[in-house]
C-alpha cells in the first residue's frame, strides 16, 4: 500500500512539474518571427509555432513539448512550388488541423498585378498531411479578391460548422476621413491618413472560396472623443508615419460571447499594441473594449518590451490560456521575437494579458 502512495505522489508531482514548466515560457523565445501562431497536434503531443520570417518567400516551423524549449523543423511553405501564385512578402501564417489534414492561411504579394500595385495583397491556402509539410497551394490562385489588397486571415469555426475567414484590408491607397486626419492635416504634418479595416466573410465548406459580401467589422475611431482613439491613433500623435491600423485580428468564443483581439498602430514601430472588442455573433456587431488596450509596451515603466502586437491565442495542454504575440526588447533592438504570457477572461467578461514578461538572461 505505501509503494501504491508513494508511486500515486510520483506522478502527480510529475503531471505538476510539466504543467508548471508549461506554465512558465522564457521570454522572449529564442524564436526570431512575427505574427506568431502556435497549434497543439494531440496526435504527436507537440506544439508547432510559425510565423512571419526564416525562410525567403515561404515559411518556417518550430516544435516544442513544452513552450519552452523549441527545435527548428525547417522550411515548410516554399513559393518556388509549381501552384504557387505569391512572389514576395509571405506573411502571418495560421495552421489549422482538420479531418485529419492540415491548412496553412497565409498572406503574400499576388503575382498577377497588371496596375503595378505597390500592396498587391491577397490570401491564400495551403494543405499538408503533416504539421510540418510540405504543404502546396489549393488551387494555384489567392482565396478570393475583394478589390483591395488585404493580409493576416483568421479563421474561426462555429458551433453550427461553418468557417469564418477574418483579414484586414490593407491601409494602401485607402485615406479616410476622421478629425484625426483633419487634426493632422491642421498640424501640417500628413495631407491624409490612411487606415486599415477589419472585415469577416463565410468561407466555403472546401476553402476554395468565400460566400457572400465580406462585412466591415472593425475600424479606428472617427471622433477624437472616442476613449479608444488615444491609443490607437499613437503612430500618427508620435509622427511615426501617415497611417491607422486595425489588423491581426484573432477570434474566440467564451460563453455566449466572441471576442476579437485586434493590433493597432504601426508594426514596426514600439506603439503596436493590442485590444480587443466582442459581440453576440461571429459577424458582430463588435464593441470595442473599454480595458483597451490590453497588451502594450512596457519600457515607460521601467520595462524593456515595445512593439507588442498580432496576437494569436492558444489553449495549453494543461488548459491554460496564452496569448502568443510578437515584440521587441533592448537586446533584440529592431528584430522581432516571441513572447508567451498567460492571459484570462474573468467573470465579469473582461480579458487581461498578463504580460509583457521578460525572464530571459
Amino acid at each position: 500500500m505505501r509503494i501504491y502512495f508513494y508511486l500515486l505522489f510520483i506522478f502527480v508531482i510529475g503531471l505538476s512539474a510539466r504543467a508548471d514548466a508549461q506554465q512558465l515560457p522564457v521570454n522572449p523565445l529564442p524564436v526570431a518571427l512575427g505574427d506568431p501562431y502556435i497549434l497543439f497536434d494531440e496526435h504527436t503531443d507537440l506544439y508547432y509555432m510559425y510565423g512571419t520570417g526564416g525562410t525567403p518567400n515561404g515559411f518556417v516551423a518550430y516544435s516544442s513539448p513544452d513552450l519552452k524549449d523549441w527545435k527548428e523543423e525547417g522550411v515548410i511553405y516554399t513559393a518556388s512550388q509549381e501552384k504557387a501564385w505569391g512572389e514576395k512578402d509571405f506573411w502571418a501564417p495560421e495552421v489549422y488541423q482538420w479531418d485529419g489534414k492540415f491548412y496553412l492561411f497565409y498572406s503574400a504579394h499576388w503575382k498577377n498585378n497588371p496596375k503595378n500595385e505597390l500592396e498587391n495583397y491577397k490570401i491564400g491556402v495551403a494543405v499538408s498531411d503533416c504539421p510540418t509539410g510540405p504543404f502546396t497551394d489549393l488551387t494555384g490562385a489567392p482565396l478570393f479578391d475583394p478589390g483591395y489588397p488585404i493580409i493576416d486571415a483568421n479563421v474561426y469555426v462555429a458551433d453550427d460548422g461553418k468557417k469564418y475567414l477574418y483579414y484586414s484590408r490593407c491601409c494602401y491607397k485607402h485615406p479616410v476621413s476622421s478629425e484625426i486626419a483633419d487634426w493632422a492635416k491642421q498640424k501640417g504634418w500628413y495631407d491624409e491618413i490612411e487606415e486599415s479595416w477589419v472585415y469577416g466573410v463565410e468561407l466555403k465548406a472546401d476553402l476554395s472560396g468565400v460566400i457572400g459580401e465580406p462585412k466591415l467589422l472593425l475600424r479606428p475611431p472617427l471622433t477624437m472623443s472616442d476613449t479608444q482613439a488615444e491609443w490607437e491613433s499613437r503612430s500618427v500623435v508620435h509622427r511615426e508615419i501617415n497611417r491607422r491600423w486595425t489588423e491581426g485580428s484573432y477570434l474566440f468564443k467564451k460563453g455566449d460571447t466572441y471576442y476579437m483581439m485586434y493590433s493597432a498602430n504601426h508594426y514596426a514601430g514600439p506603439y503596436y499594441a493590442v485590444g480587443y472588442a466582442t459581440s453576440k455573433s461571429p459577424m458582430g456587431p463588435f464593441e470595442k473594449s473599454a480595458h483597451n488596450p490590453v497588451l502594450e509596451k512596457n519600457n515607460d515603466q521601467g520595462g524593456e518590451v515595445t512593439g507588442t502586437g498580432h496576437n494569436s491565442i492558444l489553449v495549453g495542454r494543461d488548459g491554460q490560456l496564452y496569448c502568443v504575440y510578437h515584440g521587441r526588447t533592448t537586446a533584440t533592438g529592431d528584430e522581432r521575437v516571441v513572447f508567451i504570457d498567460p492571459m484570462e477572461v474573468g467573470e465579469d467578461g473582461i480579458l487581461r494579458v498578463h504580460g509583457p514578461t521578460t525572464n530571459r538572461r
